[in-house]
């Protein structure tokens, strides 16, 4: 892993997200090596030659620019993070997240948190003196051997679902991303009916489901996962690669006939 250091003009950004008026991006990069990140298209505005997932460069100025931001900025909710993760690994040192949600603290900024990491917890004592606030956790799989497969540097499956009771419990506002359903090993109806259920339990309060897209990067190193670990399932993805439309059509159907058995509210995003 390859970190840089940088500073930046400015960290909070207009957002084309519905709902949220503004993002902010901590860091450019992410460590958690995920092999279906779409941000890799990031890594056209850096000067790194080294592969996606292992850079990152670290906005150390980002607290103090947030504040000049914020004088500047209509009233709206803010997002950390759209193309990184606000709790990756660097952040256990540089706590830059940590520092710019003390800011939009004291500032009473409305603020959405998406997440792989329990590394959050570190900052549940301010995430529950903020105005408005929720807390998203991206999951992928109920099977820790995949996560770890396709989510090398990210935080277990166990440690996610404990931070959102934790988080739940401690009254913040709690969600889940399912996205993307990993085919084959995400997308049965069985599969998901565990993990509409564990879901429940965990007191999130909704289920926002998105389909994975196989982009020419996602699906070079998908592939290479896959011929290297798990050559039986390489036909079922490329089928899935060619008939992206057929395939997607047939998982909105399942996700639907298992959510109505469940008492969870969830939203399909693909």
């Amino acid at each position: 892993m390859v970190l840089r250091e940088i500073t930046c003009r400015s960290i909070l950004s207009p957002s084309r997200i519905p709902g949220v008026a503004y993002a902010i991006n901590p860091y450019v990069g992410c460590g958690h090596g995920c092999l279906y990140c779409y941000a890799v298209f990031m890594k056209r505005f850096t000067n790194h030659q080294e592969p996606w997932g292992q850079f990152v460069d670290v906005k150390i100025n980002g607290p103090r620019r947030l504040l000049n931001d914020l004088r500047r900025a209509t009233p709206g909710q803010v997002l950390l993070s759209s193309v990184t993760d606000p709790y990756q690994p660097a952040e256990e040192t540089y706590q830059i997240t940590k520092a710019c949600l003390d800011v939009l603290q004291q500032a009473r900024v409305p603020v959405s948190l998406l997440t792989k990491s329990a590394l959050v917890l570190r900052d549940i004592d301010v995430l529950t003196q903020m105005r408005v606030v929720d807390v998203g956790f991206t999951v992928t799989t109920l099977d820790d051997e995949i996560r770890a497969a396709f989510e090398p540097h990210s935080s277990s499956v166990e440690e996610r679902f404990r931070a959102i009771r934790l988080l739940s419990n401690a009254g913040i506002h709690t969600w889940i991303f399912f996205g993307p359903v990993l085919p084959y090993f995400s997308d049965r109806e069985e599969t998901m009916s565990a993990f509409f259920h564990e879901a429940e339990q965990s007191g999130a309060d909704h289920i926002l489901v998105d389909g994975m897209n196989l982009y020419p990067e996602v699906w070079r190193r998908t592939e290479a996962l896959l011929r290297a670990r798990y050559p039986w399932i390489l036909p079922y993805y490329r089928r899935v690669r060619e008939e992206k439309k057929a395939y997607f059509e047939l998982l909105r159907e399942r996700v639907k006939r298992v959510a109505q058995r469940h008492a969870i509210r969830w939203r399909i995003v693909f």
